[in-house]
């Protein structure tokens, strides 16, 4: 694959943050947007210079030009929409969060690999240079172990009872919406499913959680205190605590461009790198090195990992009571 042609399903905002990372990848080429509304599809496809658009999502996925989608719809559809694809034969970058609940992410997982497809869930944060960066400075031991993370996401969104971030049958909620990033970042430090999670939610008036703290508990005594929200702004920074120095990532965290170690008592060292378009581009590049090698999933992103993240979710949400109609 000289070239990995893309369909993007679903042209939302998000679906346009990632079209305009992707133009910035020169072996990458947006071919054709699929949406119900053939107008939204016409829209997004002339602004990005995609070749075609369709007013429907299985047209999309029966284009023979297109090698991988980038499913981008709202969270309840991302089950049912990953299916499609990928029992079309066509590969998946399906957003976070990748599924509702664990059972659906492994109906997903399990097509994938009955039908020998690549799927990933599309947390970009994983592939920035800032975060590649940090996987090195703890791999290289340069703060020894990393005994504890502290992480929050959240911001103050308008209360709109029928938008995405609100509503119960489009998987709202901080958890699912925000909530997914420190609980990935923790995962990456890490490396394993948390083997103890207590969570504390406040339920807004639309019925789903505005505000979430989470603690959990991994092997060897290793901690993560972690927060989100979607009607709370917090600090969006991330440290990792280790037995000989620290590393802090300032805000945002979850898509920034600087991360600072803080080596024991040695001089601190700044790592800077922007990013050249606006931080979409790097999962849109693994996806194309792994399509090229024959790669079925990303090994930085690994679809267990996927699977024990929505695990998590889950034990979090009955903790709440939180249970979707959709569920």
């Amino acid at each position: 694959m000289s070239i990995i042609r893309w369909g993007i399903l679903g042209p939302g905002n998000i679906a346009k943050k990632f079209a305009t990372g992707l133009a910035a990848v020169p072996d990458a080429r947006l071919v054709a947007v699929g949406s119900r509304d053939a107008g939204r599809a016409k829209a997004f496809a002339h602004e990005f210079a995609a070749e075609k658009y369709y007013g429907s999502y299985e047209e999309l996925v029966a284009d023979a030009e297109v090698d991988v989608v980038y499913v981008a719809s709202p969270h309840s559809g991302h089950c049912e929409h990953t299916l499609l694809c990928l029992n079309a034969g066509k590969a998946v970058l399906c957003e976070k969060p990748f599924a509702i609940n664990e059972r659906e992410a492994l109906r997903m997982v399990e097509c994938a690999r009955a039908n020998n497809l690549f799927l990933m869930e599309a947390i970009w944060m994983r592939f920035m240079p800032v975060q590649t960066q940090v996987r090195k400075w703890i791999q290289q031991g340069t703060i020894g172990e990393p005994r504890m993370v502290q992480a929050d996401l959240g911001f103050r969104a308008p209360f709109q009872p029928e938008s995405r971030l609100l509503n119960p049958s489009l998987g709202g909620g901080s958890l699912l919406d925000v909530g997914i990033y420190p609980l990935a970042f923790t995962s990456m430090v890490f490396g394993e499913e948390p083997q103890a999670v207590t969570g504390y939610a406040d339920m807004g008036q639309t019925g789903v959680d505005e505000q979430a703290v989470m603690t959990l508990g991994y092997t060897r005594g290793r901690l993560a205190q972690l927060a989100c929200g979607v009607r709370t702004r917090t600090s969006q920074a991330a440290w990792i605590y280790g037995t000989e120095g620290m590393i802090h990532l300032p805000e945002p965290f979850w898509h920034g461009t600087r991360a600072v170690l803080h080596p024991g008592e040695k001089t601190e060292v700044v790592f800077d790198h922007p990013h050249r378009a606006n931080g979409y581009e790097y999962e849109a590049e693994e996806v194309g090195r792994c399509l090229r090698v024959g790669l079925k999933e990303s090994p930085l992103m690994k679809l267990e990992e996927t699977l024990w993240l929505d695990r998590t979710m889950d034990q979090l949400r009955v903790q709440w009571g939180l249970r979707y109609p959709m569920e």
